[in-house]
């Protein structure tokens, strides 16, 4: 019998990230949110270019309604363009979100590779760190930091992202500690390979999906967080963002409510978008959820 397929009957070798987009691509609510999410995106890069009013322009008479007098989402309590605000606020909030995260990203990740491969009392020190963070409530850690400090926008990306780390620590020791153990890590340190190339080359990038799932589950939660130091007044005054505009306008929630309720309504949105788009990463990148 010849050894030859004469049909090509045999499948093709596909790579896991095709395996895994496919499986994203299956998950209709993904999919739409990650659609949602971009349009967010391009929004906040190019609307303030389509739209270039100034946002801390007064431009009408305050509390104008949405559609009166020619302006989408009406004005807020000193008569400033509430879409303007909407458009360049969206830029401000995701670059704090992304950056945030990366902050945690950061520290998480560092903190959770070291337990992790060296275990010990390495793991012991850096354990109980973590759990002194895990600890404390995050917001009014991070509002502490940024009342000390200052609220600018440095500091309040800063402030969310240490208060932040301790699940992507958690989830990386777990992950360095299953994976120090493999056959092919220890035939790498057989090999002569150093800590450094075992931890960030070998290790790390096959510890990678979850941490990935739960860095896009991060950022939406530094939205949020900015939104409640805003809420607070917390806030750079001198930058919009969407935190900035429900802050600016708590007071009037009652009267006009409809200046705290779009701004809401655009960081509802963005984080139900992010959290749909982690789920469905951690379906696609996650082989043990793929038959759910």
């Amino acid at each position: 019998m010849s050894l030859i397929d004469p049909e090509n009957t045999i499948p093709e070798a596909r790579s896991p990230f095709s395996e895994a987009w496919e499986m994203f691509r299956g998950n209709t609510a993904a999919m739409i949110a990650l659609v949602i999410l971009c349009l967010i995106v391009l929004g906040a890069i190019f609307g303030p270019y389509l739209y270039p009013t100034d946002p801390f322009d007064m431009v009408w008479a305050p509390f104008s309604p949405p559609g009166a007098d020619g302006f989408i989402l009406g004005t807020d309590y000193l008569g400033r363009d509430l879409l303007a605000a909407l458009i360049h606020g969206a830029r401000v909030s995701i670059i704090i979100g992304l950056a945030a995260a990366a902050v945690s990203i950061l520290i998480g990740v560092t903190v959770g590779a070291l337990a992790g491969f060296y275990k010990g009392w390495v793991e012991e020190l850096l354990m109980r760190i973590t759990e002194f963070f895990q600890v404390l409530p995050t917001l009014l850690f991070s509002m502490v930091i940024v009342a000390l400090f200052g609220a600018s926008l440095p500091m309040i990306t800063f402030a969310i992202g240490v208060v932040s780390w301790t699940a992507v620590a958690r989830i990386t020791r777990s992950e360095f500690l299953r994976i120090r153990e493999l056959e092919y890590v220890m035939a790498s340190r057989a090999s002569g390979a150093t800590n450094a190339k075992l931890m960030f080359r070998v290790i790390l990038p096959n510890a990678l999906p979850p941490i990935i799932v739960q860095a896009a589950l991060m950022v939406g939660s530094a939205i949020l967080f900015e939104a409640g130091l805003s809420f607070l007044g917390l806030t750079d005054p001198n930058v919009v963002s969407w935190g900035q505009v429900i802050g600016s306008n708590r007071q009037y929630i009652l009267d006009a409510s409809y200046t705290v309720t779009i701004p809401g309504l655009a960081i509802f949105i963005t984080v139900l978008c992010i959290s749909l788009v982690g789920d469905g990463l951690n379906d696609a990148l996650n082989p043990k959820l793929r038959s759910r």
